[in-house]
């Protein structure tokens, strides 16, 4: 991952945090619906704008070459937060590695938290609703996705779909909405290896000079 962000010569990078829902090998045990009954890790959380059983992949990307950063693994019903300044510090380690540093964090209204905000240089996190009522000017999302605030906190925050684009590859195209493991570490190994082949995937195509290719696992089935 390193040799790949020197190889793009990252000097400061503007890094994207999201959680995506992975769904369980499992059915709700009738005595405690919340948690699975052949999956005894698997809990019930926010599956988009419903509820499902399963975990949830917490992943940091470099929002200009869409490469995973770091990644965390927990049951459905754990919030962003509790991982993100986990996520945080791993981020800035690998970037490190690399002779780059961390510029931002783009998030959701999720990630909005103080101890998040105050631990890096810069944030384009919007404020929900409920937090901060009356300042005007701050970054906000309403829920037909639509940004209002500073413009340059706006501009920024356009950034924040590339991760989607990165977690629909990894279901699409690498499997992982399709596991059929049990256990939060069987299922945290099988998301690893979607996200190595995500990566390898690039490194082959910036290793034949093929980066348009960087995201097109047939190109290389062929």
């Amino acid at each position: 991952m390193a040799k790949l962000l020197k190889r793009n010569d990252a000097k400061e990078v503007d890094s994207v945090f999201d959680a995506s829902f992975i769904k369980a090998w499992s059915t709700r045990d009738p005595l405690d619906n919340k948690k699975g009954l052949s999956d005894g890790d698997a809990r019930v959380g926010r599956a988009g704008r419903t509820f499902g059983l399963g975990y949830k992949l917490h992943l940091a990307i470099d929002s200009q070459t869409m490469l995973p950063l770091t990644c965390a693994f927990a049951s459905a019903n754990q919030n962003e937060k509790k991982h993100s300044l986990n996520m945080l510090e791993k981020t800035k380690q690998i970037l490190k590695q690399s002779g780059a540093r961390l510029r931002s964090v783009i998030a959701d209204s999720q990630y909005s938290d103080g101890k998040l905000r105050n631990a890096v240089d810069a944030t384009v996190i919007p404020y929900p609703a409920n937090q901060k009522r009356d300042v005007k000017g701050l970054l906000r999302v309403d829920k037909k996705f639509r940004t209002y605030g500073p413009e340059d906190q706006k501009n920024e925050y356009h950034k924040r779909p590339h991760i989607e684009a990165v977690y629909s590859f990894l279901k699409t195209q690498y499997s992982l909405a399709i596991n059929k493991v049990r256990g939060v570490r069987n299922v945290a190994s099988y998301a690893l290896y979607s996200l190595l082949c995500l990566v390898l995937n690039r490194e082959a195509a910036e290793n034949i000079r093929r980066s348009d290719k960087a995201i097109s696992p047939t190109f290389f089935n062929t």
